[in-house]
């Protein structure tokens, strides 16, 4: 533990800390948080990218997470995530529970105005499959 993190009162937990979060935050951005809920088995939105970085945390349940460039993973409740938005896709964001709703909460930094996400093209994910960790059958 930190020494900025040992005189926090009961019941105060710092989950994570990432600092070089910030560095991708577009200037004029607003803060938003989002909840995103899965029910059973939902695989949960297609393809896309968000206009700047978000990080979150998974409140319920499991996710199924993959990011470009890096390996898929599962989120369990009290794991956090980060996301760097802008060109990054991000290829799952899955119920991996086929029995039981999971939940995510995420805080997201963006330019006012813009989509909370862009469903990329099948175009462009074949152009970039290369820098997907995983190639897809």
């Amino acid at each position: 533990m930190s020494a900025e993190h040992a005189n926090l009162p009961p019941g105060v937990e710092v989950i994570a800390t990432l600092p070089e979060a910030t560095a991708g935050i577009p200037a004029g951005s607003e803060a938003r948080t989002v909840r995103v809920t899965l029910s059973p088995g939902d695989p949960g939105a297609p393809p896309h990218r968000h206009p700047g970085p978000l990080f979150g945390y998974v409140t319920q349940g499991e996710i199924l997470f993959e990011l470009e460039g890096q390996p898929p993973r599962v989120l369990k409740a009290g794991d956090a995530l980060f996301e760097p938005g802008g060109d990054v896709i991000h290829y799952l964001g899955a119920n991996n529970l086929p029995d039981a709703q999971s939940e995510l909460v995420v805080t997201m930094f963006a330019p006012p105005g813009t989509p909370v996400l862009t469903v990329v093209s099948a175009e462009e994910l074949a152009e970039r499959r290369h820098l997907r960790f995983t190639q897809p059958g």
